[in-house]
């Protein structure tokens, strides 16, 4: 299990599970669950949640950075168990509310030429997961000091309508899938219901100084990455 700790003591781990990481935020036995994995792995996140002293007076919040099924389908059964707030931005409350899948779209040849062909519908139904009420809703930041932790919320939209980030003291974002860490080199999501401003949201990102990026999916990626992405798709948008 990685972890990182920021200069104020907060603890970053890990959760990993396949293809999709969840994070869990740690200070003064107090805890801030970032994402909520598939279905398939709740045994294994619940038991590494039991093991790490997370219950229902610990769990201070459930961020959920976007309301895809691979980060919101453990939600209800988080909540079940450990009572904590679901906070979602407020662009995607209705979704999680009705468990539901915003649209995606490809932003690399295959994965464009797999949802061009597939009806927004039908990847919405197909991708239906338990609901869950959301608690607390999030409009473009929300600072985390009445949960207890040392950040905020950063709204960072594109990848979907109301995609999140985790500030944590301006060192470590925790990013959901604004940025991908699967291909070398790359940060580039594989889909997007806004490319161009996801690029934008990166720009947000590298203004909050953090030098260190957690993506759900893949590995960390540093500042320097980030930097060149944006720049190639700063460039790719902003010709005439």
């Amino acid at each position: 299990m990685k972890q990182w700790t920021t200069k104020g003591g907060q603890v970053v781990r890990r959760l990993s599970h396949g293809m999709y990481n969840c994070f869990l935020v740690s200070l003064n036995g107090r805890h801030l669950l970032v994402d909520a994995c598939r279905k398939g792995s709740w045994k294994k996140l619940s038991r590494e949640l039991d093991e790490l002293g997370v219950n229902g007076g610990s769990l201070a919040g459930l961020v959920l950075t976007h309301t895809h099924y691979d980060h919101a389908e453990n939600a209800a059964a988080i909540k079940d168990r450990y009572n904590p707030k679901i906070i979602v931005h407020k662009k995607e409350a209705d979704y999680v509310r009705r468990g539901e899948n915003p649209v995606i779209h490809g932003t690399l040849p295959l994965t464009g030429w797999i949802s061009d062909r597939l009806s927004h519908w039908y990847l919405s139904q197909f991708f239906r997961y338990r609901p869950v009420d959301g608690d607390l809703t999030v409009a473009e930041r929300y600072d985390l000091k009445p949960l207890g932790f040392q950040g905020y919320l950063l709204s960072t939209p594109g990848h979907s309508p109301g995609s999140l980030s985790v500030i944590l003291e301006n060192e470590i974002a925790i990013v959901g899938d604004a940025l991908f860490g699967v291909f070398k080199g790359s940060a580039i999501p594989p889909v997007a219901a806004d490319e161009k401003r996801m690029v934008a949201s990166w720009e947000k990102l590298l203004k909050t100084g953090c030098s260190l990026y957690l993506p759900a999916h893949g590995s960390e990626r540093g500042r320097e990455i980030l930097e060149r992405q944006h720049e190639k798709y700063k460039r790719k948008y902003d010709r005439p």
